[in-house]
């Protein structure tokens, strides 16, 4: 009995773009699914949960953006946005609202599946303890994406969750800077260090007892960050 095939869900308006997309999936080894629309979209990612999404910002009934905010609130699997809009606010609004990449219109192939295999790399699920991560008083509940503190539920950004789950899952272990760039930001943000600064800086404050003086989330100097549970 063959292994079950990745399967891909495209989101996008155009016929054209799926036209060539699916056979070019298909023929790498994965299963496509299409959607033509944001409705349609959010319905086939509830439905088929998945194991990635590529989603176009120019859709005809919602814009994706806000596809990919709704998409956030129950779906943790990599998003790769596809979209003419080429303005660097549009691509880190749409990397701040959760999504893993971003590629612009026109496209190669070649190159989208290959963001797509980097992305599911860095989203692949590893050994992790069962049960919540508990970190003095604060509780990380990886499977229901929850975090508390003192059994209080902390309201985390997409970003600062993604940062807090990756440090998590290799607790007590220290993270690169370009490790988790890379992971949560996609590899063209490989070197984008204040972006992780700002939001190390934002969990500590959320986090810490005293954020001056971090011990949930220590530095190491130069190399990255350790979480300590």
């Amino acid at each position: 009995m063959s292994a079950a095939r990745t399967t891909v869900l495209v989101i996008d308006d155009e016929p054209q773009i799926h036209r060539f997309l699916s056979p070019a999936l298909d023929a790498a080894g994965f299963d496509p699914k299409r959607a033509d629309s944001g409705q349609e979209g959010l319905r086939a990612i509830a439905l088929w949960n998945p194991d990635a999404v590529v989603l176009d910002l120019g859709l005809p009934d919602m814009d994706g953006k806000d596809v990919l905010k709704r998409a956030r609130e129950f779906y943790a699997g990599p998003i790769v946005i596809l979209s003419a809009r080429d303005r660097e606010a549009e691509k880190i609004e749409a990397l701040d609202l959760g999504a893993n990449d971003y590629v612009e219109k026109p496209f190669g192939v070649g190159e989208l599946l290959a963001r797509l295999r980097a992305v599911l790399r860095q989203t692949a699920p590893r050994t992790a303890p069962t049960g919540p991560i508990a970190a003095g008083e604060v509780s990380i509940d990886l499977d229901h994406r929850r975090v508390t503190r003192s059994g209080e539920i902390v309201r985390l950004t997409p970003k600062e969750y993604d940062v807090l789950a990756h440090l998590a899952r290799d607790a007590g272990k220290v993270i690169g800077h370009r490790d988790l760039l890379v992971a949560v930001w996609g590899a063209a943000h490989r070197e984008d260090t204040q972006y992780l600064r700002v939001v190390v800086g934002q969990l500590r404050q959320k986090l810490e007892a005293d954020p001056a003086r971090p011990t949930l989330i220590e530095t190491e100097p130069g190399v990255g960050y350790r979480l300590n549970a």
